[in-house]
């Protein structure tokens, strides 16, 4: 097996990595933003207002990354 071929496999599993990490990552950053908004209701006694606050930021947060991600941000490729 050549040197092409080798970086050619590698390049195809660091893509499945990127591809595979961004569900995780977008559903990560929507609970992560529910869980403060949850904690600041439940600190100040405000009912839904910090939840809906941070839940929306997390989803945006989230599909920030994900843009980032579909539009070639997340390259990390150093041997082209």
């Amino acid at each position: 097996m050549d040197e092409d071929d080798k970086k050619g496999k590698f390049r195809q599993f660091r893509e499945l990595y990127l591809i595979s990490t961004v569900g995780i990552q977008l559903v990560v950053s929507i609970f992560i933003g529910l869980a403060i908004g949850v904690y600041l209701d439940g600190k100040f006694g405000t009912s839904p207002i910090f939840t809906f606050i941070f839940l929306l930021l997390g989803i945006a947060a989230g599909f920030m990354n994900l843009f980032r991600v579909a539009k070639g941000g997340g390259n990390t490729d150093n041997d082209r």
